[in-house]
């Protein structure tokens, strides 16, 4: 039975998201030479991946002559957006209070971090 595709970004696919949203356009060769070396990636598993995140609605392509040149469908915001709605319906019952409250409790938080998000929400008031 295949695997169920993630209706979020994987980290491999983040990882070329990344360079998408940089460059704004690149063939799959073009991608691999943006990416850290290592871990290295063959140029199958990166047009594999960027063929999944097409299919998934991440990603566009145009021809030019015989290359696929691809481009970031949905922008690095909408994208962020998209996974903390998810992250909000799948571990904190669509609540947004209770996701910042668990940032909040968090004991890697400090004191300037919490300095800022009170500015943030004194400044949504």
């Amino acid at each position: 039975m295949p695997r169920k595709q993630s209706e979020t970004l994987t980290e491999a696919e983040l990882r070329l998201m990344n360079v998408l949203w940089l460059k704004r356009s690149a063939t799959v060769h073009e991608v691999m030479q943006a990416l850290p070396e290592k871990p290295p990636l063959a140029y199958n598993s990166v047009l594999t991946t960027i063929r999944i995140l097409e299919k998934k609605g991440y990603v566009k392509h145009v021809k030019d002559g015989r290359a696929h040149v691809y481009m970031p469908k949905v922008d690095r915001t909408d994208a962020t957006r998209f996974e903390i709605r998810h992250l909000v319906n799948r571990f904190f019952k669509d609540s947004h209070e209770l996701l910042v409250l668990n940032i909040l409790e968090d004991e890697n938080l400090d004191a300037e971090e919490l300095h800022r998000l009170r500015k943030l929400v004194e400044g949504s008031k």
